[in-house]
């Protein structure tokens, strides 16, 4: 067992934490009957636990550790750059050093002319960035009524009041009065569990085809942008269908909106390239970042503009918008430094030829379980679709996730953290794993739905709605 450091007794932070730790997602009150798991360390794909459990993290961290944990390249970075300047905004006609250099780099990272880019803390802040953006370009362009920003159900941009209404989750939209006005909302690309009895390219057609008729419905004059994630990450991994993002392209050329892509989770790597809309086959007008910017080792986010956007809103006096951590230079120096060791380790490579598409034959294996009904990977970002008739892609009789949260909690016993979005567990690894990580990853997760077979059977949960 490794070493773990000096702390109170698990049963004693945990009483801490629920006494004064409000937990996002999360009943508070049923938490701390339960008690949190406290994690005190990590390496590599391994977390340790209060316990001095080691947990295979299958999920990197929030989709985010994508280098792996105890990178002491980015923690001297972080110190080195503390000391030389621990913190100056950029309002007021400033910059600094470390903003000026990983703006640089992303521009050279990111596919056609998307050059500029305007800082935030998170994911959350840049899609709200990313709302003021797209209203005051049509402002400029002289379409002030040209407000309304197209996106899709069960997708997810965040929680702050603009990430959370671009998103399409009900239960976020239940809570807080959103969504805020002029956000719509069109069917996700979800084959799997909406597809029927047409192909998936059939139904990728139709679901993109979704957005020209809204785009009809609302009047050209009136709709900004659409978003979406190259794939549905926290809406449970939805992989679209070939046609889909194509068509999505071109709709949004042919009426002349802008096209926001949201890589918090498909950037850096994680997909196979620098970037997910480089694996599904189109170009942006605007890319959201975060997480696997700085490997989630320090909050950065942003947004990634092309020439036209950037010129047009930079070319008409003041955009009104910013925050304080806008390019924190700490972050954005241990975001350069994460950048660098994604290039000079091979990661993306790595991603490409090995890690997945050994973890691809494995999944392949896995799907023969009878609770399995289909397995979805691209790049290291992956789901497992549970259902009690393969054949024909029955949901649970049971309420949505209930199977689903037992399968997480057979693999949280198992050392292995792997989420359920409802009936669908989902994956995404640290972009260093091993094959013989993977092996261990698929090893477990065999036993959880091994273990959560045999529980729902015994409880008489194995039934098709």
């Amino acid at each position: 067992m490794k070493h773990i450091t000096n702390h109170l007794p698990t049963a004693e932070l945990q009483a801490l934490d629920a006494a004064h730790h409000m937990h996002p997602f999360t009943a508070d009150a049923e938490l701390a009957k339960k008690g949190a798991r406290v994690i005190t360390s990590a390496s590599g794909v391994t977390l340790t636990d209060s316990e001095g459990n080691q947990i295979l993290d299958g999920m990197a961290g929030l989709w985010c550790v994508n280098v792996g944990y105890g990178r002491e390249e980015l923690a001297r970075v972080a110190a080195r750059q503390m000391k030389e300047l621990a913190f100056y905004n950029t309002f007021f006609q400033t910059t600094h050093v470390p903003a000026i250099a990983l703006a640089a780099r992303l521009a050279e990272l990111a596919p056609g002319d998307l050059n500029h880019v305007f800082y935030a803390g998170s994911g959350s802040e840049a899609n709200d960035t990313n709302i003021r953006l797209v209203r005051r370009y049509w402002e400029v362009k002289g379409h002030p009524k040209k407000d309304i920003i197209i996106s899709r159900h069960n997708a997810y941009h965040g929680s702050t009041m603009g990430g959370g209404s671009l998103g399409g989750m009900a239960g976020i939209h239940a809570q807080g009065g959103l969504p805020i006005p002029n956000i719509v909302h069109i069917g996700q690309p979800h084959w799997y569990s909406e597809g029927g009895d047409m192909t998936p390219d059939e139904f990728g057609l139709m679901r993109a085809r979704e957005l020209e008729a809204k785009i009809e419905e609302l009047g050209v004059d009136r709709v900004a942008a659409f978003i979406g994630e190259p794939i549905q990450g926290a809406g449970g991994v939805i992989v679209p269908p070939a046609t889909y993002w194509p068509e999505i392209e071109r709709i949004c050329r042919k009426y002349g909106i802008l096209l926001i892509a949201d890589e918090v989770i498909t950037g850096f790597g994680r997909t196979g390239n620098w970037f997910g809309s480089q694996t599904l086959g189109f170009q942006p007008d605007i890319m959201t970042v975060a997480k696997g910017l700085s490997s989630g080792y320090i909050p950065i986010g942003g947004s990634i503009v092309s020439d036209e956007i950037a010129n047009t809103v930079g070319g008409a006096g003041d955009f009104n918008h910013g925050y304080t951590y806008c390019g924190h230079p700490v972050a954005a120096a241990v975001a350069l430094e994460n950048l660098r060791i994604i290039e000079e380790d091979g990661l993306i490579d790595h991603v490409r030829d090995v890690a997945g598409p050994y973890l691809e034959k494995k999944l392949e294996k896995l799907a023969e379980h009878p609770l399995v009904g289909e397995t979805k990977l691209v790049g290291l970002m992956g789901s497992i679709a549970l259902t009690p008739h393969k054949e024909s892609r029955a949901k649970f009789a049971s309420e949505e996730g209930t199977v689903g949260y037992r399968c997480r909690e057979r693999c949280f016993a198992n050392n292995l953290v792997m989420r359920h979005v409802g009936d669908r567990m989902v994956f995404s690894p640290p972009l260093i794993i091993q094959p013989s990580d993977i092996d261990v990853m698929i090893e477990r997760a065999l036993k959880s739905l091994d273990e959560t077979y045999s529980e729902i059977k015994a409880d008489g949960l194995l039934k098709a709605a």
